[in-house]
């Protein structure tokens, strides 16, 4: 026969096996050296090192988003990751999106981004995928992100979404992708 005391420590047990764990921003700080992980709702999502394919798209798309800033005397900043972007004034959100584009300065600091940049673009990877396409774009779309990227490799393909005007656009490499907050500027992936 099972005694009271035994079956409320199997209960106790299913109760801890169940909860989830919910991490802080000081627990993203507190990773060993080297190791990329982003914060999103208080769930760690570990980042496995980019391709060389990533690397080399994030470069030119940087590269042209740096050069079109720079030549039109432009007050924003094009910021490449690894670059913290603190998007909600809480501590349980912490992404590195590959791509950030800041507008207002005043939300610039030594740490990172506090508050949605007004631009930014993720790289899709295997691992990142799920994020990329669902968790991302909820969570930037509600920090009051104005523009959104997804590039992904496989497909060839750039999804924007243009949340400012609630729309959504797909383009193939090769084609010129409009920039929705500079008017006239287009980026070919």
């Amino acid at each position: 026969m099972i005694g009271y005391n035994e079956i409320v420590m199997e209960v106790d047990i299913v109760d801890v096996l169940k909860r989830e764990e919910s991490y802080t921003i000081k627990d993203i700080y507190e990773l060993p050296d080297g190791e990329r992980a982003e914060l999103i709702d208080g769930k760690i999502y570990y980042m496995a090192p980019p391709s060389w394919t990533h690397q080399k798209i994030s470069r030119k798309i940087h590269q042209a988003i740096a050069n079109y800033i720079d030549s039109n005397g432009g007050k924003c900043e094009a910021l490449a990751a690894p670059f913290a972007v603190f998007l909600n004034d809480d501590d349980i959100n912490y992404v590195e999106p590959d791509i950030s584009v800041i507008c207002d300065p005043s939300r610039l600091d030594e740490k990172g981004c506090h508050g949605a940049p007004d631009w930014v673009v993720e790289i899709v990877s295997q691992s990142s995928k799920p994020r990329d396409y669902m968790t991302k774009l909820f969570k930037y779309r509600a920090a009051g992100v104005r523009e959104y990227w997804i590039v992904d490799p496989e497909k060839q393909m750039v999804t924007v979404y243009g949340f400012e005007k609630d729309m959504v656009e797909q383009y193939d490499f090769g084609e010129d992708v409009p920039v929705g907050i500079y008017e006239g500027f287009f980026i070919k992936v």
